[in-house]
């Protein structure tokens, strides 16, 4: 008899083992999903701020046409990549918008009406608190990404993973400063 109630408690354990483990990858992995969506949330409130900041901008520099068909060609590489749910797509496409801001701003340097004017420094100043969302968002989504690769490389979770249908995860990384190259602006009316 006692035999049985120590099987029966083994087992119980056992399968109490295999749902915490089951129930922890799903979490990790809902959590990696939700990380993902709030990169996207902010990087598609930066490229809403950007129409505003270029609209700005053309009032004092209606020349630079090049500057501003980047900016469409950016804001739609990122609409393409999010409906794609792909990381490394995403992450082109923010290093894309990342020029295509510098290059709107490297315009503004050259005109220090529109450098105090009190709308571009609004724009500006939500763009600065949009930039540190984006960044807190990839901190997040990494650390997230850490958890659930860490989780399905070691036991006991490695031994579930594939029953939870959890695997690893790219993290998100932007392409090194290094790689981007220098805005080109001409100031000279031939844009």
């Amino acid at each position: 008899m006692t035999l049985v109630i120590v099987a029966v408690v083994v087992v119980l354990v056992l399968v109490g083992l295999c749902f915490w483990q089951f129930n922890k990858l799903r979490k990790l992995s809902i959590n990696v999903d939700e990380g993902f969506a709030q990169i996207e949330v902010q990087l598609t409130r930066r490229a809403d701020l950007i129409p505003n900041l270029v609209e700005t901008v053309k009032g004092y520099a209606a020349h630079e046409k090049s500057v501003f068909d980047s900016v469409t060609a950016a804001r739609a590489a990122l609409n393409s990549a999010k409906s794609d749910h792909s990381v490394t797509d995403t992450a082109a496409a923010e290093s894309q918008i990342n020029t295509a801001i510098a290059n709107v701003i490297a315009v503004a340097e050259a005109y220090p009406d529109l450098k105090a004017s009190t709308n571009f420094l609004q724009l500006q100043e939500e763009l600065t608190s949009t930039e540190n969302k984006v960044a807190f968002a990839r901190q997040y989504y990494n650390e997230t990404v850490r958890q659930v690769n860490t989780a399905v490389a070691t036991a006991p979770s490695m031994f579930f993973a594939g029953i939870a249908n959890v695997s690893k995860r790219e993290f998100y990384e932007v392409p090194d400063v290094s790689q981007r190259q220098a805005p080109d602006v001409d100031l000279n009316g031939a844009g």
